[in-house]
């Protein structure tokens, strides 16, 4: 059977698909951290909400501004978190994207490498039945004489 020639190519593709799906991998594990350290920051801020409302005895006015602004820092950098976790979304759709195409690829030279094993082996079946055609038509001449020979 004759040799596929764009083999070389099909790995290349196949290459680049697998390092396309090890990208995205990396890019939803930024974001499952993210998304981690957005439930951590939210619960600190539940913390202090709680400790704030069920405190008890005389107001300490330091110690709630200190808390208020500890809480304020909290939001802001939870904030920073989610815009972080906006651009690794959009960067998880772009590198879907990516994967989507080179799969693409990879599925049309497998596609071609399956077609031309198929002409292969119809080349390959037609050529057996040509010499099988030529083997039926030499027998029937060789038989009357074998017939007269009885």
């Amino acid at each position: 059977m004759a040799r596929f020639r764009l083999r070389t190519l099909l790995r290349l593709r196949e290459s680049e698909r697998d390092d396309r799906r090890i990208d995205l991998a990396r890019a939803l594990e930024a974001e499952r951290i993210l998304d981690r350290e957005i439930e951590e920051t939210s619960d600190e801020i539940r913390g202090l909400d709680e400790m704030q409302r069920i405190a008890a005895g005389p107001i300490d006015i330091d110690r709630q501004l200190e808390a208020a602004r500890h809480k304020f820092v909290l939001r802001l950098h939870r904030e920073s978190l989610f815009e972080k976790r906006r651009q690794v979304q959009a960067e998880i759709e772009r590198r879907r994207l990516a994967l989507v195409e080179a799969d693409r690829e990879v599925k049309k030279l497998e596609k071609l490498r399956d077609l031309k094993q198929q002409r292969d082996a119809d080349d390959n079946r037609q050529r057996e039945q040509k010499d099988l055609d030529e083997i039926a038509l030499r027998r029937p001449r060789e038989l009357p004489e074998r017939e007269i020979e009885v």
